[in-house]
């Protein structure tokens, strides 16, 4: 494995950090507060072409492989204090596009990935039902074929961007008989009749990231909507896990790099006991400990993309990365507010909602507990 990086992923990585740090971060505190998704933040990202880095470039997307896709997602995250909105951005991309970029038909391709390309749609991914969480294909949605058209029914929840997107990517049985080998994935648009969309959830975090359920009642939408071949739907969110437990995730990297750099500057200038407090060693210890956590991780991360790249089999080294990624976001989360003190529990300085953030990275795409599970099938146990 290279560890260096060519002068185009150091310059599109550059940029990234520049463009977020100067475009996204107005008024994030009070689109936290009133959980308001930051559309006009949304369209310049897709002007950026953050909403499309992995999308071949004949669909208006920049082509990148996942390793540059990564490392542009962590300058996302690093330079973005609206983790909300890069939440969004990625699982619009890893979640929705992603799938269709890789088994989408030709026409398909040709007539929503410009549109996702460049946010002129957001793209949700519904797969998770009330009774089909970590057992992601005990689905209860079905599927009926009839005649030119696909009739779907059931209800979605926990749907990210769902109340305010524009395209959903659903996961229905078309043949219970045959369980997740009987599962297939399906476009649907916003406005389609039978198609409801409930209101957003309140949350502890990601709050400007909308998320909220789906109910479809006798929704028909045309066979060519949908994503592949009927039985293939196990595949298809089998090979998104992939982008999304690897690029995704990367944004948490840069949450925690901006983490560190916040940390260690304070520590830096708060004074107790005649000196700054990064010079006591058990707030030092702290902050060598996260930086230890947030390298192990990226290294993780980024070995895990490069095997991708390789069209080498990566299911082990992706979930050990998404593994240690959401761990390590969650305890130096805690470790900031500790070192901050009563100025870390106080949401006005931002510092306690890195914390909010980050809890729900051990929960979606997986819990941490299934991602033990694939690590411990995938060394024979």
């Amino acid at each position: 494995m290279d560890f260096g990086w060519h002068d185009s992923q150091q310059e599109l990585h550059a940029r990234t950090l520049r463009f977020a740090r100067q475009r996204l971060n107005q008024r994030v505190q009070e689109r936290e507060r009133e959980h308001h998704f930051g559309l006009a933040e949304w369209r310049l990202c897709g002007e950026f072409g953050l909403l499309g880095l992995s999308i071949p470039e004949r669909y208006h997307g920049l082509g990148l492989d996942s390793l540059t896709t990564a490392r542009a997602v962590e300058a996302l995250g690093q330079g973005c204090e609206d983790t909300g909105l890069v939440f969004s951005a990625a699982a619009h991309l890893f979640a929705c596009a992603m799938p269709i970029v890789e088994h989408g038909s030709a026409g398909l391709k040709e007539r929503v990935l410009p549109l996702l390309a460049t946010g002129t749609w957001i793209g949700a991914n519904a797969i998770t039902e009330p009774e089909a969480g970590s057992d992601v294909f005990a689905l209860k949605s079905k599927a009926i074929r009839e005649g030119a058209s696909y009739v779907l029914t059931g209800t979605k929840s926990y749907v990210t961007n769902g109340p305010v997107a524009d395209a959903f990517l659903v996961y229905a049985s078309t043949n219970p008989s045959h369980g997740y080998l009987g599962v297939s994935a399906f476009l649907v648009e916003k406005g389609t009749p039978g198609l409801t969309v409930g209101k957003p959830f309140a949350k502890m975090g990601l709050t400007t990231s909308p998320i909220g359920s789906i109910y479809m009642d006798h929704c028909r939408v045309p066979a060519e909507s949908i994503v592949g071949e009927e039985g293939q739907g196990a595949k298809i969110f089998s090979d998104s896990m992939q982008w999304e437990r690897s690029c995704l995730f990367a944004a948490y990297l840069g949450t925690m790099e901006r983490q560190i750099e916040e940390t260690i500057r304070y520590a830096s200038q708060r004074t107790q006991f005649h000196k700054p407090i990064g010079r006591h060693q058990a707030i030092a210890h702290k902050i060598a400990d996260m930086k230890l956590r947030l390298e192990a991780a990226r290294l993780l991360l980024y070995r895990a993309c490069w095997l991708q790249d390789r069209g080498e089999e990566a299911g082990l080294e992706v979930s050990l990365a998404k593994l240690a990624v959401s761990e390590a976001a969650i305890q130096s989360s805690l470790d900031a507010i500790h070192i901050h003190g009563g100025a870390g529990y106080i949401s006005d300085t931002g510092i306690e909602r890195a914390l909010r953030d980050a809890i729900p990275s051990t929960l979606f795409s997986g819990t941490s507990e299934i991602q033990r599970d694939i690590i411990a099938r995938k060394l024979g146990l």
